[in-house]
Parts: C-alpha cells; structure tokens; sequence
C-alpha cells in the first residue's frame, strides 16, 4: 500500500517567478482555515519551536509565532519566500529558509512539532521526507500533515490532495520508520474536508 503514498504531483512544475507570487498571494486568502487546524491539532504554543515544510507565503508559520512558537519556515520556492518575508516583517519569531522535506535545513532534535500543510502531495520522496521530520524532531515531538480529501479518480486541481487509502499509506509509512502513536482524521479546514495524519517520534 505504501505506493500510494508516493507524491504523485512529484512532476508538478513549482511555484517559481511572478506565477509563484500569484499563487502565494492567493494562498495568503485561502490558508487561514488550515493554519488554525494545525494549530488546534498540535496545541503549539511558546517553547515550542515548529518546522513548516513547505511554508508558502507562511500563513502557518505566524499563526504559529502569534502562539509564541519559534518557527521555521521551509519553502523551495523562492517566490513564495519573498512574500513571506514581505508580509512577515514583524514576526521575528520566525526564520526563514530555502529547502526541501528530503533535506531540511534544519539541525538535529531541535523540532517539537514539524507540519506539512497540503504539501506532502509535492514532495520528491515521501519516505526520505519524513524520514528528515524524524531527524529534526526531538524525541516526543509530534508530525503532522493535512491534506485535501480527493475522491478516487480525481484529475486537475482536484488531485491535488490525498484520498483515504492514500492517507493511510503515508501513515503506514510514518508506522514503518519507526513513529508512534500514528492516528488518520477526517476533519474539516473551514469549509474543506481534510485528512490529518498525525504521529510523534519515540521518546
């Protein structure tokens, strides 16, 4: 089952050049719904230091630092970046970073939380992903990802998520490098319904 899970938008071009900050402005509007799920399933606050893998225009990441997180934003795109830094010029809880789920800049067991909203269906490699989650995290810290429920079948935007087998496969991937506590929800992001993947790694 664990090729389901594969990220099957690993061909997906990116959001780079004015296109990339097109779309970051767009997902400023629509992020808001997921950013307070993530809050609310981690129950994040200060102490904390959380790790957003595939940050955007870093809608969750000042969610985060509102709750007196120190975060750390990772984004490939550099579009994105420019406009969370623009819009972010306040919250210096927050860093900022170039990269990848397969290789965060990020230092050993520093991490209590690492979350991937709506990302993970664009990661390279899902398992060398989290297996760098369970590198940064420290022991006990908990992951996260939250994805669009997408029916069987789906083609365009609306593949852009995971259907239930698929949240299953990546919880079973979580299961295989060795995390615990591995649980799959249907929620609701506002109005969308989710699938939220949630694991911890050994303490």
């Amino acid at each position: 089952m664990s090729d389901l899970a594969v990220n099957h938008h690993a061909d997906h071009p990116g959001f780079s050049g004015v296109p990339g900050s097109l779309f970051a402005l767009m997902f400023l509007l629509t992020g808001r719904a997921g950013a307070r799920l993530a809050e609310e399933l981690t129950g994040i606050g200060a102490g904390d230091h959380v790790v957003d893998i595939g940050c955007g225009p870093g809608t969750a990441a000042r969610v985060a630092a509102g709750r007196g997180a120190r975060v750390t934003g990772v984004e490939p795109s550099a579009s994105m970046l420019r406009v969370a830094r623009l819009v972010s010029r306040r919250n210096t809880g927050i860093r900022w970073a170039e990269g990848t789920a397969e290789a965060l800049p990020v230092a050993d067991g520093t991490a209590t939380v690492v979350w991937a909203l709506a990302t993970v269906h664009h990661w390279q490699d899902v398992s060398a992903g989290i297996a760098q989650a369970q590198r940064v995290l420290a022991p006990g810290g908990r992951l996260l990802a939250v994805e669009r429920q997408s029916p069987p079948g789906a083609t365009g935007v609306a593949s852009h998520g995971w259907t239930e087998r698929q949240a299953e496969a990546f919880a079973a991937l979580c299961r295989s490098a060795g995390m615990v506590d591995v649980a799959v929800d249907s929620r609701r992001a506002g109005r969308r319904a989710v699938w939220a993947v949630s694991a911890k790694r050994r303490s």
